[in-house]
């Protein structure tokens, strides 16, 4: 079986013969199918971290508790990352943030995302983390395209401002050698076509010392609409030799996982919507990297016990509050469903149990022997939407260097928030 590495020879975009971007509109290309359903690829080090099997688990914001992470672990190897929670509510320990970095006993390595557009609130949080010991890795978010972070200069706007972006990496990197943890970033290409920023964001973590690299192919003004942009993945990692380089977007298979690879050398990939409602993904991944085809092809019986155990779960990250965890629940039955023959009046009345033996009762009256309908099972979860114009401070693009002006407003966006 060929190896798929870092060392293997492209003849993609990412080759010494690349062409420029294809696709670089709203749209984008079609992604190409891999050439095998299997390879052997090598492990991810991050640091002083390795990770098994090269994949990442994208934070997102009321997904990835501590509850669908056990999920996603029970099936498969990878680095499972928590939701994203702000340095500064992270400083002054607000309880929800402080549960967001909570970790299960048994999770190894505890990796924690973190966002700030503020130097000195970057350096508290990293110490507080180091001090009390609560992380093995720290990713930081640049990706985030929500308006209510962008409009005042944080998520997927910051890295414009490349010298305040540049800052805030050091100081996180600074704070966290002390305890040798690694520092990654997650970022998108840029705000829109004419304002791309990976490659020169890329290559200032680099200098001031991050461990890896993580590119979600699309712009802020995508959001999440259309394709991702594989070949922006593939010119990063020419670019980018010294770290690992992962690639996030569209993958929502394990073919697409291979595909991405494949097509742009990358060292790993990073799944977001693709495992909503689909834990088993990362198994599936796991044997696509590990030389295997088998995939997971679940009966209804089996995804409906899934989402059960989900909910479980969830009744213990929240504390014993069962109230709080089937109101949890509800935004995942539609994810876990897709492509089966459960009927509009079974769905609502999922999304309105109150107690577990409600939500158990339920589901014992769908047809367990109903078998795994196949691609109508696969493929985007939720709505993509359509591109959005970016929300930005006033002025924003009109220098890459940060003003007083929007040095007093970004301060806004240090918001009570998680997400990724």
């Amino acid at each position: 079986m060929t190896t798929v590495s870092s060392k293997t020879p492209k003849t993609g975009p990412g080759s010494a013969f690349s062409t420029p971007e294809r696709g670089t509109g709203d749209q984008g290309p079609q992604h190409p199918a891999p050439s095998k359903r299997a390879a052997h690829l090598p492990p991810l080090h991050i640091g002083n971290m390795t990770i098994d099997v090269p994949v990442v688990l994208a934070p997102m914001a009321g997904i990835t508790n501590t509850a669908f992470r056990r999920l996603c672990r029970e099936y498969g190897g990878g680095l499972y990352v928590s939701e994203m929670v702000t340095a500064r509510a992270l400083v002054e320990r607000h309880p929800e943030s402080m549960r967001i970095i909570d970790h299960d006993d048994d999770e190894v390595p505890r990796s924690v995302q973190l966002y700030s557009v503020d130097p000195v609130y970057t350096r508290k949080a990293v110490r507080m983390i180091v001090e009390e010991d609560r992380a093995d890795h720290i990713d930081l978010n640049f990706g985030c395209p929500v308006p209510k972070v962008t409009r005042n200069g944080g998520g997927s706007a910051l890295p414009w401002k490349i010298d305040l972006f540049t800052a805030i990496v050091a100081g996180a990197v600074k704070e966290a050698e002390r305890a040798n943890i690694p520092v990654t970033i997650k970022m998108r290409r840029g705000i829109d076509e004419d304002h791309l920023t990976y490659l020169e964001a890329a290559s200032r973590a680099v200098d001031v010392g991050v461990s890896a690299v993580a590119l979600h192919g699309r712009t802020m003004r995508q959001h999440y609409s259309g394709q991702a942009n594989w070949d922006s993945i593939a010119r990063l990692k020419d670019a980018v030799t010294e770290v690992p380089v992962l690639g996030n977007g569209d993958i929502w298979s394990a073919d697409d996982a291979l595909a991405m690879i494949e097509y742009t050398g990358a060292d790993g990939v990073v799944i977001g919507r693709g495992c909503q409602g689909r834990p088993w993904l990362f198994g599936d991944v796991e044997n696509a990297f590990t030389g295997s085809e088998d995939r997971f092809h679940p009966d209804l019986g089996t995804v409906t016990d899934v989402l059960y155990r989900h909910a479980e779960l969830l009744v213990d990250t929240f504390g014993g509050n069962e109230d709080k965890a089937l109101r949890d629940i509800r935004k995942h039955v539609s994810w876990y469903f897709k492509g089966y023959p459960v009927g509009g009046d079974m769905r609502r009345a999922l999304t309105a149990v109150e107690t577990l033996p409600q939500l158990r009762e339920l589901l014992d009256t769908v047809d367990r022997a109903e078998p795994y309908p196949g691609a109508d099972a696969e493929g985007p979860r939720g709505r993509a939407g359509a591109p959005k114009r970016p929300h930005l401070p006033e002025g924003w693009l009109e220098s890459q260097e940060i003003t007083e002006t929007h040095r007093a407003q970004i301060h806004e966006a240090e918001l009570d928030i998680s997400g990724g």
